[in-house]
């Protein structure tokens, strides 16, 4: 009896790869659509609050780990469900944000458009926590840094209005 593609050791691996690729695709969209973000970010006024650009990166790197694992830990507990289909919408949501922040300028836009990201996250992470609780609990960095996002997002639209 031969085993079947799903039974191959390399699949854990690849499906991991698939994961690491769909994020790293979403945080490409916002890269290439704003090459320069960082020096547009410190060209706007800006609450006293507000970090500083060189710190965007470190975070996101880390958040986005952290989002590609918490999907494949899913994936491998219960394969594809519809708590991963709600997982790919918050990350088309995620990707989507940064072209309309710094790429279009339409902060209002953005401000809305990450107050859909926001509620997603949280269905996202209620749906993994019954599947997977760490991978719930590894989102949840994520949902707090998007909180902070969608404040600065907020006052920056509001002042540069």
């Amino acid at each position: 009896m031969s085993a079947s593609i799903t039974d191959h050791p390399a699949r854990p691996v690849l499906g991991l790869a698939g994961f690491g690729a769909a994020v790293a695709a979403a945080a490409l969209i916002g890269g290439l659509a704003v090459a320069d973000a960082a020096s547009r970010y410190r060209a706007l006024e800006q609450p006293a609050w507000a970090p500083p650009s060189w710190l965007f990166g470190p975070v996101w790197t880390v958040l986005y780990v952290t989002i590609a694992v918490s999907g494949w830990m899913v994936w491998r507990r219960s394969g594809w469900s519809s708590a991963l289909t709600i997982y790919t919408v918050q990350l088309l949501l995620n990707a989507a944000w940064t072209p309309l922040f710094f790429g279009a300028g339409l902060r209002g836009i953005a401000l809305a458009e990450i107050l859909l990201l926001w509620p997603a996250i949280v269905w996202t992470i209620r749906r993994f926590h019954s599947i997977r609780p760490a991978a719930a609990w590894l989102l949840v960095p994520y949902l707090l840094w998007t909180t902070f996002a969608t404040a600065l997002n907020a006052a920056v639209w509001y002042l540069n209005r």
